[in-house]
């Protein structure tokens, strides 16, 4: 479903911030700050995940000085929706990634299918590390299929969107994460 310009503003005006651009800014400085210490001596290859993933893969990507590689992988459950379905493979990393350490980034870590199914990709081609970091990290009940390495901050188990993530299309641009609010 894509939104006319003016169901995307209609959304805009109703949805509650969750997290304003500067709590933004200074969870990808903590998190870039995390993965210095651990992957700063590993010249590791970081793959963004399409289309969500690249907001904040661009913004850490600045703030990681230390050698790497960058190269992106598109998998995704969502094509447009608001719920997942299968995961479908439309592009695997060009990069080889057998013997590397492999940081994957990625915009939200929901029920964890799509990453779990990229980590276990990556592993079975050779990767010999794979970490992920995820900018959202959603509060569900139960186990999830993967865990996040690192994490910039929480959310609660709502449809977000902003700073990469979209709602039928629209706002990924946003600098800071809202939440839909219910139609009544």
């Amino acid at each position: 479903m894509q939104l006319t310009r003016e169901e995307a503003w209609r959304i805009l005006d109703r949805a509650e911030l969750v997290c304003g651009p500067e709590a933004v800014a200074a969870a990808v400085e903590r998190v870039a700050g995390d993965i210095a210490l651990r992957l700063s001596e590993a010249k590791p290859l970081v793959l963004a995940v399409m289309g969500g993933g690249i907001v904040f893969c661009g913004q850490l990507l600045t703030r990681l000085r230390f050698p790497l590689d960058l190269d992106y992988i598109h998998a995704t459950r969502y094509r447009g929706g608001t719920t997942g379905g299968a995961i479908d493979w439309r592009v695997r990393p060009r990069e080889d990634v057998r013997g590397r350490v492999v940081l994957v980034v990625d915009d939200i870590l929901d029920e964890g299918h799509t990453l779990a199914a990229i980590r276990a990709s990556l592993l079975e081609a050779g990767a010999s590390e794979v970490l992920n970091v995820v900018f959202c990290e959603k509060r569900l009940p139960g186990e999830k299929p993967i865990r996040a390495d690192f994490v910039g901050i929480t959310v609660p188990d709502r449809y977000v969107f902003g700073y990469g993530m979209d709602v039928h299309g629209a706002w990924r641009n946003l600098p800071a994460i809202y939440a839909l609010t219910p139609e009544k």
